[in-house]
């Protein structure tokens, strides 16, 4: 039995209903409807009849939508026959109110024609037949739609099968405002905010601190105590969600910086017994830990008096040096407010060929916008998006040119704005098409526009998808084409995380579309839906088998790399990689494909995907590294890691058009705002060993 308070706190998508009472509801699977005339229609003005006091027990024919509550908060569910109209059942949307219990006609869905096959998520009630002749069900995920599951209520007519829903509010709250903080320590604060509006009643806030979901509180809840971390910047902000799903736009960020708990002024001892080995054009460090009054918290690699990179480890591999070359070594210690003394000095020759992964990174260019999408030319140049200014550039040859402003592209104040780009194999001879993933004033979509003699031509902008939903973070974004010539997107849960589960949402998906913009007819739910069950997916790329692969931001403890299946459901928001979040059965949920390789979110946070020979790269923003691992059929072996802390935040990681090395972005500032032109950005080409 879930209370809508556990419902709150635990994110969960299930309706809440005591078990023993809803198999009590559903004893009779099948029941024969007839001459009751329910309108498949959406109710222009919905009109609710009371059937019971508090505790009481509201009885009906067939289904209705039952509402509990008071005033304007109210929990809509589906049920057959009866329901106890108490907390036990709906939870407490108006608590120390006496509350009632009002029925109307649900809303039913076609999801089937007769002999098909009728998916959904979760349980749902399903009706087969026609007219005013219907026999219905309570079923989990899909139902065959025939004779042989419902028997035969309308006979010689064109059976169909439909999807009871309560009334469908689609409008979300408004923006949370006026956010404050108070009493704030090294690991607490008080939050809190104005009330948000909405035409049904607001159930919930949900609380985030840049892009990682804190805490949620009930609707009539306006402040709430928050866990810090010492010593680290934030930018919390909230945001609203109704009964019915709908999640508002988030507010204005609030940035706060977190003082530490204690001064502290001694720092960590130096490392010592500072070693090394070559191997080719590589070098490998290796170090004694250095000792703190607090914690040292990571250690910084110096070559020839510059740093390097940074390691939470006590070893360190810097490839792609320069052959038959020699190099000074040094490492230091840090702790929160500190930095050691310089270990001892080691100095390292190269040998004189690359014997490694990686051969060489060449810095092509400098930027001062973010770059996010980036897709690589057969002339090999590569085009790039701007993600806050809106600019897709081309660069060759040490050349940048600026080769238009794409029009209709909003930011969020968070993780919007221009993101993924894609082209065909045949760009731009014979394809001109450059394809393009932005956040638009009301959502997320996908468009198309020409590119000719080195310019966009604007007036051949054309939306090909529309209605993902947006918010400031989980925006989704990544495009790829397949090799059988479709265009593949990954799209975020904007927030909102049973949109994933819901197979009438865009949102935590990946979708799959023709080039004209058309659903292909074997996708599998009859619409751009190619897989479910995602929280915020950015890396998208297919091995030498023609399968996709899929890198998943978590939340706050696990990353994962999933090999896609056709139809397939993911898991969130019951499941974080391995760790169960949510629902009734969490990572256990029935039909769930399970990640093929998870990442601390500390070492990962993982967003662009390449693959490359059958190696699988993954670039990792608050890991500061690329893993690379072999694919075994099914397996990911032999991973490694690549740049550990020497480039910051990696973004977008692309295969060059021969194959022998990735491009690779960096992600190190202004990545959590949408002012254009504040950030310090560096674009690689990599190559690789042979």
């Amino acid at each position: 039995m879930t209370s809508l308070k556990e419902k709150i706190s635990n994110r969960s998508i299930h309706n809440g209903i005591n078990k023993k009472k809803f198999r009590a509801l559903l004893s009779l699977n099948l029941i024969f409807l007839s001459a009751l005339g329910l309108s498949t229609n959406a109710y222009a003005q919905i009109n609710w009849t009371h059937c019971a006091d508090e505790n009481g027990t509201c009885r009906f024919d067939a289904t209705k939508v039952v509402r509990y509550g008071e005033g304007s908060n109210w929990v809509q569910r589906v049920f057959i026959n009866s329901v106890a109209c108490e907390s036990s059942v709906f939870g407490d949307p108006a608590a120390g109110t006496s509350k009632s219990c009002q029925i109307t006609e649900p809303q039913w869905t076609t999801c089937a024609n007769k002999d098909g096959i009728c998916r959904f998520a979760g349980k749902k009630i399903v009706r087969y037949g026609a007219n005013t002749r219907w026999r219905q069900g309570q079923f989990t995920d899909q139902v065959a739609c025939n004779s042989r599951v419902f028997g035969e209520p309308a006979n010689g007519a064109q059976n169909i099968c439909q999807i009871a829903s309560a009334h469908v509010d689609t409008t979300a709250p408004t923006r949370p405002r006026g956010l404050a903080i108070a009493a704030v320590t090294c690991n607490s604060a008080e939050l809190s905010w104005l009330a948000s509006s909405d035409t049904e009643g607001v159930m919930a806030y949900d609380i985030y601190h840049d892009g990682e979901h804190i805490v949620r509180t009930e609707g009539n809840i306006l402040k709430t105590s928050l866990t810090l971390s010492p010593g680290v910047k934030w930018g919390l902000y909230v945001n609203a969600v109704d009964d019915a799903g709908n999640v508002s736009q988030a507010s204005d960020t609030l940035p706060i910086i977190i003082p530490h708990c204690q001064s502290d002024s001694l720092p960590p001892t130096a490392p010592t017994n500072l070693s090394g080995i070559i191997s080719g054009t590589t070098a490998t460090l290796t170090w004694n830990a250095s000792s703190d009054n607090v914690n040292v918290t990571a250690y910084d690699v110096y070559r020839d008096g510059k740093k390097i990179g940074a390691t939470n480890e006590l070893t360190y591999t810097e490839s792609a040096l320069s052959p038959n070359t020699s190099y000074a070594y040094t490492v230091t210690a840090r702790d929160a407010q500190n930095v050691s003394e310089v270990s001892s000095a080691i100095s390292l020759t190269t040998g004189t060929i690359c014997s490694t992964s990686v051969c060489s990174v060449e810095q092509v260019t400098i930027e001062q916008d973010l770059p996010w999408g980036l897709a690589a030319l057969p002339d090999g140049s590569i085009l790039y998006g701007r993600r806050d200014a809106h600019e897709i550039v081309r660069v060759a040859t040490g050349l940048k040119t600026i080769i238009g402003t794409v029009p209709n592209v909003e930011n969020t104040d968070g993780e919007g704005g221009l993101l993924g780009l894609a082209v065909t194999k045949d760009f731009p001879a014979a394809d001109p098409w450059i394809y393009i993933y932005h956040n638009s004033e009301t959502d997320n979509r996908i468009v198309r526009i020409q590119y000719k003699d080195g310019s966009l031509v604007l007036p051949t902008y054309q939306v090909l998808v529309t209605g993902i939903g947006r918010n400031k973070y989980h925006n989704g974004g990544r495009l790829r084409f397949g090799p059988d010539g479709k265009l593949y997107a990954a799209t975020g849960d904007a927030q909102s995380p049973d949109s994933a589960q819901d197979l009438n949402s865009l949102n935590g998906k990946i979708l799959r579309i023709n080039v004209d913009g058309t659903a292909p007819s074997d996708n599998p739910f009859n619409n751009y839906i190619w897989t479910y069950g995602h929280r915020n997916p950015q890396g998208l790329a297919f091995d030498s088998n023609g399968r996709l692969w899929l890198q998943e931001f978590g939340n706050s403890v696990l990353d994962e790399t999933n090999l896609i299946e056709k139809g397939g459901n993911y898991g969130w928001p019951y499941c974080e990689g391995v760790l169960s979040q949510s629902g009734e059965g969490g990572c256990a949920t029935a039909g769930l494909k399970a990640p093929t390789a998870i990442y601390p979110v500390a070492q990962a946070s993982c967003s662009g995907l390449a693959i490359i020979n059958n190696i699988l790269y993954v670039a990792c923003l608050q890991g500061n590294r690329v893993y690379s691992a072999e694919i075994s059929n099914d397996s990911l072996t032999n991973v490694d890691q690549l740049f550990v802390g020497a480039y910051g935040s990696l973004r977008t990681i692309e295969p060059t058009i021969n194959g022998d090395g990735f491009w690779m972005t960096t992600s190190n500032s202004g990545d959590k705002d949408s002012i254009a032109y504040n950030s310090n950005e560096k674009i690689f080409k990599v190559t690789l060993s042979r």
